[in-house]
C-alpha cells in the first residue's frame, strides 16, 4: 500500500512540475531538477531493493540512511545553486539602479539645456515676440 501512495504522491508531484512548466511559472532548468528527483524517487518506491544494493555498497547499514544522506547533499546543492542565482540577481539590479541613475543624470542635463535654449540668447529675446 506505501509503494501505491508514494508512486501517486510522487506522480501528482511531476504532474505539478509539467505544469507549472507549461504555463511558464518554473523555468526549465528547475524543471528537469525535479523531473530527475521524481523519476529517482519512482524507482525507489517501485524497486526498493535498489536503495539496499546501494547502501551495501557504499557501506551503510540502513538502507533509508542513504537515503537521508542523499536528501541532505541533494538540499544542500540546491541551496548552493539558488544562492549563486541570489548573488547574480543582486549583481545585475545594482548594475542597472546605476544606468539608471545615469540616464536620469543625462536626462536632467538635457532638460537643463532645453530650457537653457528657451530663455533668452545673448540677451535678446527670441524671435516672435
Amino acid at each position: 500500500m506505501s509503494l501505491l501512495m508514494g508512486s501517486i504522491v510522487v506522480v501528482a508531484i511531476l504532474f505539478f512540475v509539467f505544469e507549472m512548466l507549461r504555463r511558464q511559472k518554473l523555468r526549465e532548468k528547475y524543471a528537469v531538477l525535479w523531473i530527475v528527483i521524481g523519476i529517482g524517487t519512482l524507482l525507489l518506491s517501485a524497486f526498493p531493493s535498489l536503495l539496499e544494493k546501494a547502501s551495501g555498497l557504499i557501506g551503510i547499514q540502513v538502507p533509508a540512511n542513504l537515503l537521508f544522506i542523499m536528501t541532505l547533499i541533494l538540499l544542500v546543492g540546491v541551496c548552493l545553486h539558488l544562492s549563486r542565482e541570489q548573488s547574480q540577481a543582486e549583481d545585475e539590479v545594482r548594475i542597472l539602479c546605476e544606468e539608471v541613475a545615469l540616464l536620469r543624470a543625462e536626462l536632467a542635463d538635457v532638460r537643463n539645456q532645453i530650457e537653457v535654449g528657451r530663455g533668452p540668447v545673448n540677451g535678446s529675446e527670441p524671435h516672435g515676440h
